[in-house]
């Protein structure tokens, strides 16, 4: 069973002129009552990888460590700069199940193999309050590093690390790092000991990923059309790899998060046709539209529940007859179970893991169109004013067609078009700046507003059938035509403010705003 802990820390290193082997005296840290010396530890620890190092690519690390207190595997996964979850499992031969899983989406059919040994004498100290309290732990480590393979080659050098202790308020790193620095240390340019390593034993200081390019800085003005598109679609692969492993841990909202990286990859595809051919990626598209299909299979099951929930705990007791709340517990739980065995089969699948090899050969390779070389603003603005188009086109239909079935079909579709109009602006704020920004938060509101409007429409149909089967099974249906009538009225007061929130979206103002 493998235990998940969360890691924030700094890394130091000596200046030139400091030479420093030992940690200096932490005792006149503000805050700090007392220094425990805890001796020094000798660790030995494997680093593993594919041949291609794409989990150093990735910022994560997988080592099977002995000594110290924490023996066994570690995998580290990056959750912000210096915070990192590391992920532990008993000590074992082999890269244990449950930690191979969690980077399948990164090694997919590759080997993980032994890349670096690191053997380090660490010399710690832990910082106490006045209570006895650990508010850090700190750390000198005499590093040796050895490749393995690859000729052999080895590095050696001292760093210094502090692990705030479970509770202590993050700030209290700065108040540490002032006095290291007086002491003569810096931070440290590696991010990890690994980095490091690699770069010392002749290898690069940041690793590739399969199909990734360099990182170019987004300025407003500045690249070409293809490069700001490319970038998109790169975040957007990077986000659908990390909330693969969020999936797989079972985080929350996870997956949701996860099928909008498809969506924003998807739209992207589509909106950007003029800078990537749409020959190479339509297939892409219908393939992440399966993938979205698949990991919302019960979505819908879950907002409609949220929302049924919400409503029933809204009225008078009085007016809550028959076993209602039965009823839509019994709702909720639906497909419920068996739901993360059939996800997780999912994102083990062949079908799945060529998906994200077509993506890196996508970037790796890219189908650029004419217009990818054109200066990025006036491709990405005519872009996202076709968007605002088709959008504007669907809007008009829907407030012209007779309320009923319908216009919610209608105001359905032009949900999905205000989607990918904001997503459409979302891609092209780096090129476009504060008008593109503009334009995004707009495009957000009419999305939500017809979201909503959809979200009733679902719920009366459930609404529905759960009153079918309750007046078949001889319950009052008081409370579930309530709700039902209750949803109606919703919907209506989102058809009546949709002309307002839409005509503040006016053809004139984009048009003005979004030009280069």
């Amino acid at each position: 069973m493998a235990d998940t802990l969360r890691e924030i820390e700094r890394k130091y290193e000596a200046d030139a002129s400091a030479a420093a082997a030992s940690l200096p005296d932490l005792s006149r840290v503000a805050g700090v009552a007392a220094v425990s010396g805890e001796g020094t530890h000798k660790l030995d620890a494997v680093y593993y990888d594919t041949a291609d190092r794409r989990l150093a690519a990735a910022g994560i690390t997988l080592r099977r460590r002995t000594g110290g207190s924490d023996a066994g595997w570690h995998l580290k996964l990056p959750v912000a700069p210096g915070v990192r979850d590391e992920i532990q499992a008993p000590l074992s031969p082999d890269v244990p199940r449950a930690l191979a899983a969690l980077v399948r989406a990164r090694v997919r059919h590759a080997e993980l193999v032994p890349l670096v040994r690191i053997r380090s004498r660490r010399e710690i100290s832990r910082l106490l309050d006045a209570r006895g309290t650990v508010l850090a732990e700190a750390s000198a480590d005499r590093v040796r590093a050895d490749r393995l393979g690859d000729g052999g080659r080895s590095a050696r050098w001292t760093e210094f690390e502090v692990e705030l202790g479970t509770g202590t308020d993050p700030a209290f790193l700065d108040t540490v790092e002032k006095r290291l620095r007086k002491e003569g240390l810096h931070p440290s340019d590696a991010p990890s000991k690994l980095a490091r390593a690699l770069e010392e034993t002749g290898g690069k200081k940041e690793t590739k990923r399969q199909g990734q390019e360099p990182k170019r800085k987004e300025k407003r003005g500045a690249a070409t059309a293809g490069d700001h598109v490319l970038a998109y679609v790169r975040r957007q692969t990077d986000a659908l790899l990390a909330y693969d492993t969020a999936v797989r841990r079972d985080a929350e909202d996870s997956v949701h998060q996860m099928r909008v990286a498809t969506r924003r990859l998807r739209s992207a595809f589509r909106t950007y046709g003029g800078v990537l051919d749409r020959k190479v990626t339509d297939p892409l598209g219908a393939e992440l539209k399966w993938l979205a299909e698949e990991l919302g299979a019960d979505r819908d099951r879950e907002v409609v529940a949220a929302r049924l929930q919400a409503c029933l705990a809204g009225l008078p007791v009085t007016l809550v007859l028959g076993p209602v709340r039965a009823r839509l517990r019994i709702y909720a739980a639906g497909r419920a179970r068996g739901t993360r065995k059939r996800v997780l089969a999912l994102l083990d699948g062949e079908r799945y893991l060529a998906l994200l090899d077509a993506l890196d050969a996508l970037l790796a390779d890219p189908p650029l169109r004419r217009a990818a070389a054109r200066p990025a603003p006036e491709v990405l603005a005519g872009a996202v004013l076709h968007d605002y188009e088709r959008l504007a086109g669907r809007v008009e239909t829907a407030l012209g067609t007779e309320a009923g079935p319908l216009r919610d079909t209608a105001l359905h579709e032009a949900r999905k078009a205000a989607k990918r109009a904001r997503y459409a602006a979302e891609a092209a704020v780096p090129a476009l700046g504060k008008p593109a920004k503009r334009f995004r938060s707009r495009m957000k509101e009419v999305q939500e507003l017809l979201g909503d409007h959809q979200d009733t429409v679902m719920t009366r149909t459930v609404l529905r059938a759960l009153a079918i089967r309750a007046h078949a099974a001889g319950e009052s249906t008081f409370t579930l035509g309530l709700l039902y009538g209750r949803e109606e009225q919703h919907a209506a007061q989102g058809e009546r403010e949709l002309p307002d929130v839409w005509a503040k979206a006016s053809r004139k103002r984009y048009r003005a705003d979004l030009q280069p």
